[in-house]
């Protein structure tokens, strides 16, 4: 099974940055994808990236095209995610979630029932 780790969370002011990355132990050979997701408090746990393992396509939810960008390092097993022009509709808490199952088409890897395993999550916090 894979552990994943995630770091990088904190506070940042309306139209700033951060870079959350997550590290990943165990059996990695397993993964064909890893994803960021994303919950607020008093709201539902949503999708915000994902990254094919091998091939690293991308999918993006579109609250956030244009503003952040999922990246892998294979050699590292770290997925990051960078995320820029952050509003306060960004605040929740951010997990890294692995994935086992192998799928042809990159939205399946947007549900977080397709993930097998995740991290216990960093606290993201934008004020405006």
């Amino acid at each position: 099974q894979v552990q994943p780790v995630e770091s990088g969370g904190g506070s940042v002011q309306t139209g700033g940055s951060l870079r959350l990355s997550c590290v990943q132990s165990g059996r990695t050979f397993t993964t064909n994808a890893m994803g960021w997701f994303r919950q607020a408090p008093g709201k539902e746990r949503e999708f915000v990236a994902a990254i094919t393992w091998t091939g690293g396509a991308t999918a993006y939810a579109d609250s956030v095209k244009g503003r952040f960008t999922i990246t892998r390092d294979k050699a590292k097993n770290t997925v990051s995610l960078q995320m820029d022009n952050l509003s306060p509709e960004d605040t929740a808490v951010y997990r890294c979630a692995a994935s086992t199952l192998k799928y042809p088409v990159l939205r399946y890897y947007q549900t977080s029932r397709t993930y097998d395993s995740w991290g216990q999550g960093t606290q993201v916090t934008v004020s405006s």
